[in-house]
């Protein structure tokens, strides 16, 4: 692929920047970071799932070879450390808040799952560190634990908090439940599913790392982490966690092997090596591994709900209800009670003119690890759980799923329309992409593909999944250009790219913006020193945000270069003209490029330099269809998929190739969560799928092509008409692909299977109902 240096760069597929960086292995990773002096960190994690803290003996250890210093949660609860927060707004039904047990980044006087973080060791290498843990002895009374949500919801549950009855720190509700009622009640036809919602183990390829340094001189805390906002890191470590001034913690952060939002929040380990990084008055560097991270990371999903679809007696939707129990973990973490209910709510009601909705989520606590937002967070179960029953609705009543979902779409024509969950959709045109997949999968010819996969003794199924996501609301975003004297042109945002390509992105929107050779333009992310605010990037929010924000800071660039150019060329400033990326006097062949007004020296002393922060968007709804078939060998149940076609509305492409990327990324993790992946824990929270021995992921021989066709219809909400595409290949996948699987088992009467649909599940049914 050509790199693209024409300066109308938007909408043109454009390599990322960072990749022949990162393929030579020139990649910067937090653990390729180094300091002098610097000390290693060990975490010992506690080996039961629930139990009391009876004493921690470090004196062997403390006298290990090359140990500086070992730390427990009461050091660091005297150091006058916050707990890890979690500060959602969130009301159980009742109005009460919701019920936030204190977090400490090293456990105290229980522990309460399987790797909670109990103490720190710091030695001078990581050897020690670790020939150190071993000789910690630890003295804990094991407790009872539950893992099941639905079992922490029963009366006789072992309670994870004492003070948090039920285990229970959310009752939430939302929707028109006397409408929704109603509409049950006068219903001629009503499909009821129960489904399971299985847990992800989050499996970046980079394990999470940091390195700590304290300023003896500054009391200047900084830490060097892969995480997903270094200016929110930034404001969570000083203000809830440290308790200093902002202006005392600084964060970065370089190339980020993956996230999903995992990284995104403070992890106990940050502030137990802040904390040694202060009392050693050293820097101190730790490194997960990845039979660590099973346990140590935040994982994702976890929920069973009670779904159900109201229909009258000509197919049209009336009402749908989704009754949930969603598992937290032992600990909230920053966003985790929000996933599975307002989440939920928002998306529910997806491209479907649904009159009425209610959402319930019961939000429990279980000995295990923490959930948090994993690749859509909510959205692909909102649309999994309406497509399932959209599916078992048209085999139910025998109509055909095509009609049954085009009665109910929302017209093109109904835009802008307010959803069921009160959510403003702008613009869309569902219909129609409905249409386009149907005739890219050659839904008439399924027939024909069915009857062969049927003579070599394979069962076939289709599966076809409409889908709409909420991306994350509005917030701040800054917007930062920087004129650099060697020529090149920064450009500063509090986004932070994991993956995504911002690199290239951005730059193409700056360069059509300013009229910038693609080129010259270097992205600056990651240090919280240089941002007025920063968002993140999470919620498939970034192009929306910084896009925004850059679109702000150019129109600021562009009015400050027409007075230099005014001075330059003798002329008022209303005489100026800016286009193509040179300033001209109006009327005349006189003009100066922005490049040579910046090289001039009052570009050189930073006249032209500029730095805003903006309101950003509010969230964008994109769409699409899918449309996927599956072959399954009924005498070993596996499942491969054969073909996968889908077309998507993101609003005006910045950059197609790095779309199409994050789609076929997004894809293959729900393909994982749809058929392989699952975290599980038995009775007494130790998880049985603590490796990729028994942990699978999807591989690229189980993947089969993905063609995917774009149709966009701009966003009306944002300058560039983008809307986000991070998450939406997972929110379209899940539906598809069990869609297709339960239909490949219809004929033997099964009208549901739930994730992940592996072989011996299938097998298994098959033989069940034979």
């Amino acid at each position: 692929m050509q790199i693209v240096t024409d300066k109308q760069a938007v909408g043109q597929s454009v390599s990322r920047s960072e990749d022949p960086r990162l393929l030579r292995g020139d990649g910067r990773y937090t653990d390729d970071i180094n300091l002098p002096g610097q000390a290693h960190a060990f975490v010992l994690r506690s080996a039961h799932a629930h139990g009391i803290i009876r004493a921690i003996h470090l004196d062997a250890a403390l006298a290990m070879p090359g140990v500086a210093a070992i730390y427990t949660g009461v050091d660091l609860q005297a150091a006058g450390y916050g707990p890890l927060p979690c500060l959602l707004p969130l009301k159980s039904h009742d109005g009460s808040p919701l019920m936030v047990p204190e977090n400490p980044a090293l456990a105290i006087d229980r522990v309460r799952y399987l790797g909670h973080p109990v103490a720190a060791v710091i030695a001078d290498t990581i050897a020690e560190a670790k020939d150190a843990a071993e000789a910690i002895r630890l003295d804990i009374e094991e407790l009872p634990a539950v893992a099941d949500v639905e079992a922490a919801a029963a009366a006789d549950a072992p309670q994870i908090w004492p003070d948090i009855p039920g285990n229970i720190c959310l009752d939430f509700h939302a929707g028109d439940f006397a409408a929704v009622d109603a509409a049950f009640a006068k219903a001629a036809h009503v499909s009821r599913l129960k489904i399971l919602n299985n847990r992800q183990v989050v499996a970046a390829m980079e394990p999470r790392a940091a390195v700590a340094e304290y300023g003896t001189q500054d009391g200047r805390f900084t830490l060097h982490v892969g995480c997903q906002s270094t200016f929110g890191m930034k404001g969570s470590l000083a203000n809830k966690i440290l308790n200093v001034a902002p202006e005392q913690v600084r964060v970065r952060t370089y190339d980020v092997g993956g996230s999903f939002g995992m990284k995104s929040p403070v992890y106990p380990e940050y502030v137990a090596i802040l904390h040694a990084a202060r009392c050693l008055e050293r820097p101190v560097k730790w490194c997960d591994e990845r039979s660590g991270s099973f346990t140590s990371d935040q994982h994702g999903r976890d929920s069973v709900v009670e779904a159900a679809l109201a229909l009258d007696e000509n197919g049209n939707f009336l009402a749908a209800r989704v009754d949930g129990l969603a598992n937290m973990g032992a600990f909230l973490s920053t966003v985790g009670p929000n996933v599975q209910s307002g989440n939920i709510f928002k998306n529910l009601p997806g491209v479907y003119k649904t009159p009425a909705i209610a959402v319930t989520t019961k939000c429990l606590f279980t000995n295990t690890t923490p959930i948090s937002a994993y690749r859509g967070a909510g959205r692909p179960e909102a649309n999994y759980y309406m497509e399932r029953l959209v599916d078992l609705a048209a085999r139910e009543t025998g109509r055909d799923p095509l009609a049954l979902r085009r009665i109910n779409m929302i017209p093109r024509q109904a835009m802008p329309f307010t959803s069921a969950s009160g959510q403003p959709y702008d613009s869309g045109d569902f219909p129609t992409l409905l249409s386009r997949c149907v005739e890219l999968a050659d839904w008439h010819g399924y027939d024909a593909r069915e009857a062969a996969s049927r003579a070599k003794g394979k069962l076939r199924g289709r599966g076809l999944a409409c889908y709409l996501e909420v991306t994350a609301p509005a917030g701040k975003e800054m917007g930062g250009v920087h004129f650099e004297e060697d020529g090149t042109v920064s450009l500063i945002t509090g986004t932070q790219n994991y993956g995504q390509g911002h690199a290239s992105a951005f730059a193409q929107v700056l360069a059509d913006q300013l009229g910038l050779p693609f080129d010259s333009i270097r992205l600056m992310q990651g240090d919280s020193d240089r941002l007025l605010v920063g968002g993140g990037t999470g919620g498939s929010r970034s192009i929306m945000a910084s896009g925004a924000a850059i679109v702000a800071v150019s129109a600021q660039v562009i009015e400050k270069a027409r007075h230099l150019a005014a001075q330059k060329l003798e002329t008022a400033v209303e005489d100026i003209q800016f286009e193509g990326g040179k300033l001209g006097v109006v009327g005349t062949d006189r003009s100066i490029d922005l490049l040579e007004l910046a090289r001039s020296p009052e570009g050189l002393a930073g006249d032209l330099n500029s730095a805003l922060a903006i309101d950003t968007p509010p969230s964008t709804y994109p769409n699409g269809v899918h449309i996927c078939e599956v072959e399954i060998d009924p005498e070993t149940g596996t499942a491969r998929l054969d073909r996968y076609i889908l077309v998507d509305d993101f609003g005006t492409l910045v950059n197609p190739l790095l779309v199409a990327g994050q789609v076929h990324g997004g894809i293959v993790q729900g393909i994982g969560q749809a058929l392989m992946e699952h975290a599980i824990f038995d009775g007494q929270g130790q998880l049985l799928s603590g490796s990729f021995m028994d942990y699978a992921l999807p591989r690229a021989d189980q993947v089969p092509d993905i063609q995917f066709e774009d149709h966009p219809v701009p966003a009306t909400t944002n300058p560039l008409g983008v809307k986000g595409c991070g998450e939406a290949g997972t929110t379209g996948a899940l539906p598809a692909v069990m869609n297709a699987v339960v239909d490949a088992l219809a004929e033997f009467g099964i009208r549901h299977i739930d994730m992940p649909a592996t072989p011996e599940k299938i097998w298994k049914v098959i033989n069940a109902a034979a």
